[in-house]
């Protein structure tokens, strides 16, 4: 028998919790450019702290003109750069070089996505920066740990090096950029309570590589594998066809697995039963008979994990 299908009354989506403002009165300095180093200084201003960035002008040279996100998707630059002083200074002259230096005498963390080899031309290797000033911390973004970190690559290439690309098609979103960026918000925290625990500057250096290696843990293991559990062999784990587009539903453990055999007109199945063909298939010609609105209706009443989503 099929669940009721009648409508009922959908809770408001609760407000979002307040962030904590865990990094309130620290003061950062970005020289980072295009998504990982701006995207890591918007979730820092999220937690209290302030924020400035110096950019190229506009004016130089190809290979450092300006930020690339403000020219190839203004919008997402506008969306990053939120709430940050942005400034225009050119590193490579003497003007820009002061600029730099007082803006960092006033911060508690620089936040750089340059190789090596580039920071120690301009005079920001850690060294020279910790020497200069002590107290000061750097988180570093770069694309690949130790040496790797001079060579060129970018989130699509870290990706399919931890085979997260499947055929020809591009990723939804840049996991390696996001995942990075979180990595460098970590490295701030910590880099702030090292100061406040020794009083002194810490350097923490942050590859797009180790984020990729980290979100492809799950297929390393064997969790996201054709025919693994949440690879598509739990008939209660996939993407199914419905009446008027997809459904994704998660329904992997027995209690939500067994709501939705029973919405299905089955028997509860065992977990071992929820990966045999007989039991997917069924589950598949269920919901061919429902409408995104009935899935959506069944979710709330049943308690079942599933969005529906167009074709």
């Amino acid at each position: 028998m099929q669940a009721d299908l009648s409508a009922p009354k959908l809770p408001l989506p609760a407000k979002p919790a307040p962030a904590l403002k865990s990094l309130k009165g620290i003061r950062i300095l970005s020289l980072a450019l295009n998504l990982p180093g701006p995207a890591a200084l918007m979730r820092c201003r999220e937690l209290g702290a302030r924020c400035v960035k110096l950019e190229p002008p506009p004016h130089a040279p190809a290979h450092a003109s300006g930020d690339p996100m403000s020219q190839y998707n203004p919008t997402a630059y506008a969306a990053l750069h939120e709430g940050v002083r942005v400034r225009v200074a050119d590193l490579k002259t003497d003007s820009g070089q002061r600029a730099l230096q007082r803006e960092l005498a006033s911060a508690d963390v620089l936040l750089t996505s340059f190789r090596p080899s580039a920071l120690s031309r301009l005079g920001l290797g850690w060294k020279t920066l910790h020497r200069q000033y002590p107290t000061l911390s750097q988180v570093a973004i770069v694309g690949a740990p130790g040496a790797g970190a001079e060579e060129p690559g970018h989130d699509l290439t870290y990706l399919a090096k931890n085979d997260l690309i499947t055929g020809l098609d591009l990723p939804a979103t840049l996991y390696a950029d996001m995942g990075g960026s979180l990595m460098a918000t970590q490295a701030v925290l910590q880099a702030v309570m090292h100061q406040a625990a020794k009083g002194t500057g810490l350097y923490v250096e942050v590859a797009l590589s180790d984020a990729a290696t980290w979100l492809a843990l799950p297929r390393a293991w064997g969790l996201t594998k054709p025919g693994a559990a949440v690879g598509g062999g739990h008939a209660g784990y996939r993407v199914y066809p419905c009446k008027d587009g997809r459904v994704a539903v998660a329904a992997l453990e027995p209690h939500f697995a067994a709501r939705l055999c029973t919405a299905a007109g089955m028997e509860a199945a065992t977990t071992r039963a929820m990966f045999a063909p007989a039991t997917q298939q069924a589950i598949a010609d269920f919901f061919l008979t429902q409408s995104r609105l009935q899935l959506d209706r069944l979710a709330a009443a049943q308690d079942i994990p599933l969005h529906t989503l167009s074709d």
